[in-house]
């Protein structure tokens, strides 16, 4: 099985230019960056993904980064979301990090930060999904003490729907 490591980070922002300059910056850094320039194109893409980090921008027309903040947490378990703004504020900040925001960074962005940011949340994510791992083989372990094979398949069968 081969592995990679590259970091797959979805980039959601309506200002395309922008969009394209930040992305095409990451690349050349040696990030897997898919874009999308408005909110219904970040969740569809998300669908689809398997990313690590998504950059979300706070005000977009339509759906907003806050909402696209909010489906992408409730439906991507180890997703981290970065958001990246030119409209920050304190109640903003606090709203973002209420619905699990990893990181709240505003415009003009240092790229070094943004760059520092992404690994964070990258290990960030890769820590959750290595303590979920730990919890899932701790219950297996117990469940297998005390299970026929049968009744142990059918917990492991509850454990991975628990998941979803």
């Amino acid at each position: 099985m081969e592995t990679d490591n590259t970091i797959k980070i979805l980039l959601v922002d309506d200002e395309v230019k922008f969009l394209k300059a930040v992305s095409e910056r990451l690349s050349i850094k040696g990030f897997d960056v898919t874009t999308a320039d408005n909110g219904d194109d970040a969740v569809a893409a998300a669908k689809k993904g398997g990313f690590d980090v998504a950059v979300v921008d706070l005000q977009m027309p339509g759906m907003d980064g806050t909402e696209v903040l909010k489906i992408l947490k409730q439906n991507h378990k180890f997703i981290e979301i970065i958001m990246l703004t030119g409209h920050a504020t304190v109640d903003s900040a606090v709203e973002c990090t209420k619905l699990g925001a990893f990181k709240y960074l505003e415009k003009p962005y240092d790229f070094d930060k943004l760059v520092e940011a992404l690994q964070e949340a990258y290990e960030a994510r890769m820590k959750k999904k290595f303590e979920r791992q730990e919890k899932k083989m701790a219950a297996i372990q117990q469940l297998s003490m005390h299970q026929s094979p049968l009744g142990l398949l059918k917990a492991l069968a509850r454990l991975d729907d628990g998941e979803k």
